[in-house]
């Protein structure tokens, strides 16, 4: 079961709205889900329209059947603080170390030990349990940093194995690693029907297959309708404009050569986005991995939106606990059959 949903994706391919959607996707029949944030940006409380999220989990939104969404922005000074007081006992003694920029001189000089207590923050939520034994979160997802920086981020125990080889550090890292190496966790990847997003996919995939994290689907983000059939592609695509004129004519379309030339070259410019589309999409199949679309949702994208791309992850399977397996287990690991991207 991947318990912890990490999502990532290049900059400007919505991976934020997209981790949103999928929360709120997975949020069915009582189940409770966490949505973190790593980057500092407030973009989960911008989409939910609420106040900027706080260093504690907070709900932001109930789904259709009861189920709710919490949300935690993510702060590697607190984060360090809290670690401080864990395996240190330091209490007052760590918030001095706060306001002389202790804290803020570790955790800029070791980049590797800041990764290690976001990841680490976001793995406790994933393993934690109620009195009863229950985890407290059926789903725990982390809208991550974009895909360029993601295997870095992620594989933290690479990080700080020069830092610390022994001690608590290590011992949290190793902790983090067998959380995010094992069947709980998959890593879905946010792209777009360009040439460059898709092109970082395939690499990103690649880095994350050598490093053994576990790859879970490609979810195709900002997908526009084609507006015209096969017959009008080809016809559009091959410059026929008397053919097109004559279409135009018996739609009522008359006298208006002016109006038929930049119709003419919108259906073109339409036929050969279409086909770059179609070369795009090939290349993500042949990656081999499960895919999800959602459609492109027009002006902003509010909570009225996120709700839509919440339905048509359903549709998809995504969540359904009866759907086929998604993505892939590391190197060593099996994947449960019958289980897709939210089971």
């Amino acid at each position: 079961m991947s318990r912890f949903q990490v999502v990532s994706g290049k900059g400007g391919t919505g991976k934020t709205t997209v981790a949103a959607a999928l929360a709120l996707a997975l949020a069915t029949e009582g189940k409770r889900i966490l949505l973190v944030e790593v980057e500092g940006r407030q973009g989960i409380a911008q989409l939910f329209d609420t106040e900027p999220l706080p260093y504690e989990e907070r709900r932001i939104a109930v789904a259709p059947g009861g189920g709710e969404v919490h949300a935690l922005a993510l702060d590697a000074e607190r984060a360090l603080l809290d670690y401080l007081q864990m395996f240190y006992k330091l209490g007052s003694a760590g918030r001095a170390l706060k306001k002389i920029g202790a804290i803020d001189f570790a955790t800029t000089i070791a980049p590797g030990v800041r990764d290690v207590l976001l990841t680490g923050k976001a793995c406790e939520a994933v393993r934690r349990k109620d009195k009863q034994g229950r985890f407290v979160y059926d789903h725990v997802i982390m809208d991550a940093p974009p895909t360029g920086r993601v295997t870095r981020f992620l594989n933290v125990n690479d990080e700080v194995a020069g830092l610390a080889r022994i001690g608590p550090i290590h011992n949290q890292a190793q902790a983090v690693m067998r959380v995010l190496k094992s069947p709980e966790t998959a890593v879905h990847l946010v792209t777009l029907l360009e040439e460059m997003p898709v092109q970082e996919t395939a690499d990103g995939i690649a880095e994350l297959r050598a490093a053994e994290l576990p790859v879970g689907r490609v979810v195709v983000n900002m997908v526009r309708p084609h507006l015209l059939d096969e017959d009008a592609l080809r016809t559009a695509s091959g410059g026929r404009r008397k053919e097109i004129a004559k279409t135009l004519t018996s739609a009522g379309v008359t006298g208006s050569a002016g109006l038929v030339r930049p119709l003419v070259e919108q259906a073109a410019e339409h036929a050969q986005r279409v086909r770059l589309e179609r070369e795009q999409r090939a290349v993500l199949t042949g990656l081999g991995l499960p895919m999800a679309e959602l459609p492109l949702m027009g002006e902003g994208v509010g909570l009225s939106a996120l709700h839509e791309l919440a339905e048509e992850f359903r549709k998809q399977g995504v969540g359904d606990d009866s759907a086929d397996a998604a993505g892939e287990a590391p190197r060593g690991g099996k994947r449960g059959s019958g289980r897709r991207m939210g089971s």
